[in-house]
């Protein structure tokens, strides 16, 4: 009996690439994404944030008359751990419409 090759996604745990143009996320502010996925990551810039952890956020900007489907994916990474906490609290609902807000000195969905 021959041995089935298994594809490397059937096994793997490491999270999947995430794609897109990178985008700062002031430039989304406000604005209605479509989040599509994340990963967190050990921070390159330890001591920015209380957790040492980053979030690259995968997403789309929804623009009228255009279907999401044909808007390409951005990128974004922060350390805003409200924004770490917040994705990872409600990962199960990945994909979501959300918009970031600044309050203060933080980031958050709404």
């Amino acid at each position: 009996m021959a041995d089935v090759i298994k594809r490397f996604s059937d096994f793997s745990e490491e999270p999947l690439c995430l794609n897109g143009e990178k985008v700062q996320i002031d430039r989304i502010l406000n604005k209605t994404i479509t989040v599509t996925g994340f990963r967190v990551l050990s921070s390159k810039y330890p001591g920015k944030n209380k957790s040492g952890n980053a979030l690259q956020l995968q997403f789309k900007i929804l623009r009228p008359g255009i279907n999401i489907e044909d808007i390409e994916p951005n990128v974004l990474f922060t350390g805003s751990d409200v924004l770490i906490d917040q994705i990872t609290k409600y990962s199960k609902h990945v994909p979501f419409y959300a918009s970031i807000v600044k309050i203060n000195r933080y980031y958050s969905f709404q």
